[in-house]
């Protein structure tokens, strides 16, 4: 059997509102950054982009709001959202994306439907200050920890090339493995003008290096998936991906940049003779 390839798709229900100073997310609204902005995307919406992604071939659907966590109101729309989902679009596993979160609203987010939490480590413990001062690095790891607790997948994973040493590569991946995550979501920083963090300046090959990494790092995980800056990093080459130990993708529209059309992800792993996923194992 060729290899499988596990697709997922991102929904920004929630945009650009978060107070947070993360120096790499032109989400915060201190970076004023030209995205689009707005509280609740319309259910609608959502749930066309929902059938979208699942003819397109995703099995997993994201979540994702922008503010440092969970608050009663936005646990209650996310809620509201993954109910909607699990009646029209049952063959769609839901993850949620939505910051920080306690065990107890986890529990809740479980209970609507919601099989799976990402919460990304970002970086190292130590280089995490040089990003963000409004919150601690440890909030983030509770969280991953909160997630294993409630029996929820963990989904975690990190950004390379937001100035990092190769030491606080190393360190964010060995706090992954600690975790134990099914799936790792690798990201490359998609520079934005707005942001005070200086472009990418990373090469292909060194970009390639750090999935084998990954890969090697955390041997049990099922997922390495490169997600964000995807396109931009890799451009002609993202074929190469899978040999270095990807297996997943990210396909579609991120939160705040454009995605390559699916249908040339489709067409390179069908080059590629990999066949796309149909089940989560």
């Amino acid at each position: 059997m060729n290899q499988e390839i596990f697709l997922c798709s991102i929904c920004n229900i929630n945009s650009g509102t978060c107070l947070e100073d993360c120096k790499f997310c032109s989400q915060s609204v201190r970076y004023k950054a030209d995205i689009d902005r707005y509280k609740q995307k319309d259910m609608g919406l959502i749930l066309e982009e929902a059938k979208k992604a699942r003819e397109s071939g995703a099995l997993g659907f994201c979540l994702v709001t922008a503010d440092k966590g969970l608050n009663d109101k936005t646990l209650k729309f996310v809620c509201n959202v993954a109910k909607t989902l699990s009646a029209e679009v049952p063959e769609l596993r839901l993850i949620a994306c939505n910051g920080t979160a306690s065990l107890e609203q986890l529990l809740v987010l479980k209970e609507a439907g919601i099989k799976a939490y990402n919460h990304n480590l970002e970086t190292s413990e130590s280089f995490y200050k040089e990003i963000c001062t409004t919150h601690p690095w440890s909030e983030r790891y509770e969280t991953c920890q909160n997630v294993n607790e409630s029996g929820l997948v963990l989904i975690t994973g990190g950004i390379f090339g937001l100035g990092e040493t190769q030491a606080d590569r190393i360190s964010m991946l060995e706090s992954l493995a600690s975790l134990n995550p099914t799936s790792v979501p690798i990201n490359f920083y998609h520079h934005n003008e707005a942001l005070e963090l200086e472009p990418n300046s990373m090469e292909v090959d060194e970009a390639l290096g750090l999935i084998k990494l990954t890969r090697e790092t955390l041997p049990d995980a099922e997922r390495i998936m490169v997600a964000g800056g995807r396109e931009l990093m890799f451009g002609k080459r993202q074929n190469e991906i899978f040999k270095y130990g990807a297996n997943s993708i990210v396909v579609g529209n991120y939160l705040t940049t454009n995605g390559r059309m699916v249908s040339k992800d489709l067409e390179m792993l069908t080059s590629l003779n990999f066949e796309v996923a149909k089940k989560v194992h």
